[in-house]
């Protein structure tokens, strides 16, 4: 994990600092943020995650990113943060950043997820209703977001082949 300074602006007796922070994971990922930080206040700005970061990752972002911030602004993360981090420093033994935690979501959890896709699916196609509208509701994914799903849970086998094979 890394964060170095992007730019400071000062007004007065008032700082605020853009801090990029880059997390590289063991898995090859990488996620890339630009922060504020400005009297006592932490403002992601920008983030950058290949592959992408799901919502629950996202969510979780932020615990993520607060300790390597509190560290390059300070022991105390004052408004004018003053100290900055090396950036090829290694992640901290708390940071989870090296061992790709943000895809610690198990098979399991994703096949119970595949489960439901294919319960809302198979039971709008019994109703006679729209089955990606159902999984949109049941997941609250936007329909890119369902039609991913529904081709991933027929990847995994729970739904049958979207056209039969010749």
């Amino acid at each position: 994990m890394s964060v170095w300074p992007a730019w400071e602006v000062r007004e007065g007796e008032r700082a605020t600092r853009w801090l990029h922070v880059r997390l590289t994971f063991g898995d090859g990922a990488r996620i890339d943020v630009l922060a504020t930080v400005c009297e006592g206040w932490v403002c992601v700005e920008d983030v950058r995650a290949r592959p992408a970061l799901a919502l629950e990752d996202l969510a979780v972002l932020a615990d993520w990113i607060e300790g390597p911030l509190a560290r390059a602004c300070g022991a105390e993360a004052e408004p004018d943060c003053g100290a900055e981090a090396d950036p090829g420093s290694e992640p901290g033994p708390g940071d989870g950043a090296g061992t790709g935690a943000h895809r610690d979501r198990s098979a399991r959890q994703r096949g119970t997820q595949w489960r439901l896709v294919a319960r809302a699916y198979r039971t709008a196609q019994d109703r006679g209703t729209d089955p990606v509208l159902a999984v949109m509701d049941e997941t609250g994914y936007s329909r890119r977001g369902a039609l991913r799903l529904i081709g991933r849970t027929r990847d995994a086998g729970l739904l049958s082949p979207r056209h039969a094979r010749r």
